[in-house]
């Protein structure tokens, strides 16, 4: 053993130390050395701790090249995700491109335009969309065209054919895949129409609009042996992964509390999106955009805003909590709840919506002796983020995974004695990519900050959306299944609406395992 490793294994980093090598050696060297006893020790000690984890230090590796036959895809939707999930796909209209490209020649940190050229090529092709509003389904037709990813002055690829009604596209032949982006209450009888026809679904959170559709959507999804993935890009956020390799190696010890929250504080996180101008009776199928909501009249306000009324929304529990609600599941696997309790009210936004604009909701998991406490506003920002309490340490979840051991901990009780382990100061943290970014807007802040934007492979960013519609569109062709499933789905249906129903009662609402059943 040579002498640096000696010194590793006796790092003896003490006062007496300092002070004898200032004694003996000139003032610059005693710097030097202090510099080298110091460095010894912080490795010492980083070793010792990473020991002790068994953490893993690397990104993921960055998932192979698709390969395989090319899938036509259809899609249903073309509104702010269904933009979103077009692009993911490599995918954007003429006009976006540009905008893209000419904010990365005036901000060298905008990598907008940068990482949406260089995203792979997934060997698909956008065959039929759909859209009850004329401007938004034009808009489709000329994003799908645009095969070169090219501005409006590229090249533009063959056009592409527009259905009136989501089932004339299904029921193309032309079809093999639906992606459907619509507003809560279509995603149901979407999914079962397109399962049905045979068509592999992606459809958005949340899987279902009534507690009644999502076992007819189970069952169809099932029966008919098509390939599923649910709209939670989360599963693909390197920081989450990390943290189910926290919990699979027990570093933090026996989990008993966890705390979710997702505070906003701006119209557009609030649901007020923007009324189009072309908008109007006679640019927008309102009937169809009713389906089997309660009829209304026409009203611009409730078709873009739809997510401010139960009659087509599932409130802050199916929009928001799912998402955090199934980032927690991917860690610990905490499936349906036994009780939910919620309560909360419209106490900002005086504006005429039927959902709440806070909410609170505490989750109960007596077999995992758990609790989850999730709580909302859209009328503060103050990040509390991901809190998962363990006895021996806890980690704090989001782009990023922080983790503290516990001043208490009985794990780390011997290596805090020594002062190997400082409560106040990480054990473990992961934070990918470390470059600068632009964020455009407080939501897409909000979702950067969540890791559902953006996360790493190979040290390269990668869109959140685009591993997790590679993943669907792999498993289609491997027959393979995705990770955020059918049977996934299920559990994060059943959970947000055990939620809704809480607030709906006044009451504890409970989850009957032996009979799948919600009892009220």
């Amino acid at each position: 053993m040579d002498e640096h490793n000696k010194q590793e294994e006796k790092p003896g980093m003490t006062r007496r130390d300092v002070v004898r090598g200032l004694a003996t050696v000139p003032v610059l060297g005693a710097v030097a050395y202090g510099l080298y006893k110091k460095k010894s020790l912080d490795h010492y000690l980083k070793r010792s701790i990473s020991d002790e984890l068994g953490m893993s230090a690397g990104e993921p590796a960055h998932p192979p090249k698709s390969e395989g036959r090319e899938i036509r895809i259809g899609l249903i939707g073309f509104g702010i995700r269904g933009k979103q999930l077009a692009k993911a796909l490599g995918f954007a209209h003429p006009s976006q491109v540009e905008e893209w490209r000419l904010a990365a020649g005036e901000n060298k940190n905008d990598y907008r335009y940068v990482d949406f050229k260089s995203q792979e090529d997934l060997n698909i092709r956008i065959t039929a969309v759909c859209d009850v509003f004329d401007t938004y389904g034009e808009m489709a037709r000329e994003t799908a065209a645009n095969i070169h990813r090219e501005g409006p002055a590229g090249p533009m690829g063959e056009p592409v054919k527009r259905y009136a009604t989501y089932k004339e596209l299904i029921a193309s032949p032309e079809v093999d895949a639906v992606v459907i982006a619509t507003p809560d209450h279509w995603h149901g009888p979407m999914t079962i129409e397109a399962a049905r026809a045979g068509k592999h679904v992606y459809c958005e959170k949340p899987l279902t609009w009534t507690v009644e559709e999502t076992y007819e959507v189970r069952q169809a999804v099932v029966d008919s042996g098509v390939v599923f993935q649910l709209g939670h890009q989360g599963r693909q956020t390197d920081a989450y992964l990390k943290a189910r390799e926290a919990i699979e190696k027990n570093v933090l010890g026996p989990i008993n509390l966890i705390e979710v929250t997702t505070n906003r504080n701006d119209p557009n996180g609030a649901w007020v999106y923007d009324i189009h101008k072309d908008a109007s009776p006679a640019t927008i199928d309102w009937d169809q955009f009713i389906g089997p909501a309660p009829w209304h009249d026409f009203s611009l306000e409730r078709f873009f805003r739809w997510r401010c009324w139960w009659d087509y929304s599932t409130g802050l529990s199916g929009d928001l909590l799912t998402h955090e609600y199934d980032a927690i599941n991917q860690v610990l696997n905490v499936g349906i709840p036994h009780s939910a309790i919620s309560t909360g009210g419209i106490y900002f936004f005086k504006d005429g919506r039927t959902v709440p604009d806070v909410l609170t909701t505490v989750f109960e998991f007596p077999e995992k002796n758990l609790s989850l406490l999730y709580s909302a506003t859209l009328s503060s920002q103050m990040d509390r983020g991901k809190k998962v309490m363990g006895h021996d340490a806890y980690m704090e979840m989001g782009n990023t995974l922080t983790i503290y051991a516990d001043p208490r901990s009985t794990r780390y009780a011997g290596k805090i004695e020594k002062g190997i382990i400082k409560p106040d100061m990480p054990i473990y943290s992961y934070v990918p990519g470390r470059g600068a970014d632009t964020i455009t807007s407080a939501t897409e802040k909000y979702f950067a900050g969540r890791g559902l934007l953006y996360t790493y492979r190979g040290g390269k960013r990668v869109d959140t959306t685009h591993l997790h519609m590679k993943e669907w569109l792999d498993a289609i062709r491997q027959g393979t299944k995705p990770s955020c499933d059918i049977h996934s789905g299920f559990e994060e249906a059943m959970t947000a609406h055990m939620g809704t129903l809480s607030y709906h009662h006044k009451k504890q609402v409970f989850w009957d395992k032996a009979s799948e059943k919600i009892i009220v």
